[in-house]
């Protein structure tokens, strides 16, 4: 994702794992949990929620969105850190002032699997394995990572190129075949011209 908004000059892009019961979009992905820190805050969460907040409005949904906080119990009233008080619920509040539908800081130890029982439609993960993390423990063979904020529409398997079995005959095709499913919904979906 990060290779394709540097060569189609984005000034930046979501990463969005799509699964049928838990879809989560990234604030910051590959980069180490200190930077994932740094990097929460208003303006990016804000940007995050609208991404995925658009994404579901060209598929013909409106989503219910929740914020996963950063810190344990989203830090406690300061006891854990400052940072979901100081930057996420600001976003929060931004995003539901332009009419998004969403909640939060929720705690993340619950917000996923309130999501996986259907009270939202996309969880707002701070870091990598925040998001990750969930989606491969409920989807893993049929998740689908989505490149938002692109100008070109781009689907892949939510997983590596397994390398150590290529050429085995061992791969899965199942997860390749919901990539492309979801790549066609995008594609009877058109984006809005700007």
């Amino acid at each position: 994702t990060g290779l394709l908004a540097h060569l189609t000059g984005s000034k930046s892009s979501f990463m969005l794992l799509a699964s049928e019961r838990l879809n989560t979009i990234h604030v910051s992905t590959h980069i180490s949990l200190k930077g994932a820190i740094e990097r929460a805050k208003t303006e990016r969460v804000l940007a995050t929620i609208e991404a995925g907040h658009r994404h579901f409005l060209r598929l013909g949904k409106t989503a219910r969105v929740a914020v996963a906080g950063l810190n344990p119990h989203c830090g406690e009233n300061g006891l854990f850190g400052t940072e979901d008080a100081e930057f996420l619920a600001p976003a929060v509040e931004q995003a539901q002032a332009k009419g998004i539908d969403v909640v939060g800081p929720i705690s993340a130890d619950t917000v996923f699997a309130r999501a996986y029982n259907g009270a939202f439609d996309l969880v707002i993960a701070q870091y990598h394995d925040q998001g990750h993390i969930p989606i491969k423990l409920v989807a893993f063979d049929t998740a689908v990572n989505v490149s938002l904020g692109l100008p070109i529409d781009r689907v892949s398997v939510d997983h590596g190129t397994a390398f150590d079995i290529a050429g085995t005959g061992k791969a899965n095709h199942v997860n390749m075949l919901s990539a492309i499913a979801y790549a066609r919904l995008m594609a009877r979906s058109p984006r809005q011209r700007a």
